[in-house]
């Protein structure tokens, strides 16, 4: 059996590393480099029981537990580690708490700890563009093949129904399963097959170089902006980086994701946002200032699993924030689907593409 996997992030990468494990033959697609889009520029947090009480909580517990054991069975470092989460808020002029020293040593003034809202044998962090190429080089180093290219198209078999092929760039790899892992650049195969629409929704972000100051404590805080609430997100890596987001916004999507830039107003609001926090988030200590999208979903579950009307073709995407979390275990769900036609740990219907409409492929046309 040969797969073909369109999309060389994180989703892709799992993908082909639990293919790979099954003894399946596996080519991935990536147009840009591996990891070019939301798998490079994400958080990177994870959470085992955040999700409890959706249909996403076996697919978190299930993912969150593979991402504790894959440091044993991948070389490399991508700063797996354990850590402690916080939220709280930021005090606004006139609120008597402005001038309180923080629950939390390394941050401002006014920067107030409500609660404490996960520990380290409940929530984690990873680099993800680290842990993206280290799962995508195990894949590699198993048989796996990464090949550059655009897709341009799906093949059919003469029965008009199984998958024939992937062509990148006009050229015809065979396969007997495609594998459709693209993000939000997903919704380009509604030309050739019945997928439900995927939005992009952009995220600007902020890296910092916080070295060995900032603890294992990632942060959600809320901060008042002009009359409105504004949600932040703050996350120390082991890599000695803190990756600081908020201020998502609708923005349209590239046709390649090298292109995504962030606004630069909403990088200026959050780089102020961020001086507030902590005297570590310095402008001398900045990295990086970035955008990714995310891909997103009508429902807002992610699309896993056979795509409609089709025999061999599958689709995993619209993870929105927890593409990174959820990674291994969609990797792990998918490679079982194809290779025995049914998963083992997980249920997949909930995430089942053929809850939704489909996408009209002539909305595509203009683009």
């Amino acid at each position: 059996m040969r797969v073909v996997v369109c999309g060389g992030g994180v989703i892709g990468a799992c993908a082909a590393y639990f293919l790979r494990r099954r003894g399946i033959d596996v080519t991935v697609v990536e147009r840009t480099e591996v990891a070019a889009a939301a798998s490079g520029k994400a958080g990177g947090f994870l959470a085992r029981d955040w999700c409890t009480g959706t249909p996403l909580d076996a697919l978190a517990r299930r993912s969150f537990a593979l991402h504790a054991q894959l440091p044993e069975d991948i070389s490399g470092d991508w700063g797996y580690r354990p850590m402690t989460a916080y939220s709280g808020f930021v005090a606004s002029d006139g609120d008597a708490r402005r001038d309180a020293p923080s629950a939390l040593g390394w941050l401002s003034d006014g920067v107030v700890i409500a609660q404490r809202i996960g520990t380290a044998e409940t929530t984690a962090i990873v680099h993800p563009r680290k842990f993206t190429s280290a799962v995508m080089n195990a894949a590699l180093a198993q048989g796996a093949e990464l090949r550059p290219g655009r897709v341009t198209g799906i093949t059919r078999g003469t029965d008009g129904m199984t998958a024939g092929g992937v062509e990148i760039d006009g050229d015809l790899v065979e396969a007997d399963a495609v594998v459709i892992a693209m993000g939000p650049w997903s919704l380009l195969a509604a030309q050739w097959m019945s997928l439900p629409p995927v939005y992009g929704q952009r995220s600007p972000s902020i890296v910092y170089d916080t070295a060995a100051d900032a603890p294992a404590e990632a942060l959600f805080l809320e901060s008042e902006e002009d009359g409105s609430a504004v949600s932040i997100e703050v996350f120390p890596r082991a890599d000695g980086s803190t990756h600081i987001t908020a201020l998502s916004d609708i923005a349209p999507l590239p046709l390649d994701p090298a292109a995504v830039t962030p606004d630069r107003d909403a990088i200026a609001r959050l780089q102020t946002v961020s001086e507030r926090l902590s005297p570590l988030f310095r402008p001398e200590r900045i990295i990086a200032q970035q955008a990714c999208f995310r891909p997103v979903t009508q429902d807002g579950l992610p699309l896993i699993g056979k795509v409609p009307r089709s025999d061999g073709l599958y689709v995993a995407t619209g993870h929105n924030v927890w593409g990174i979390l959820n990674a291994p275990a969609t990797g792990e769900a998918l490679a079982e689907l194809i290779a025995e036609g049914a998963t083992r740990e997980i249920d997949l219907s909930p995430f089942d593409p053929a809850r939704l409409t489909p996408l009209d492929p002539s909305l595509l046309q203009a683009r």
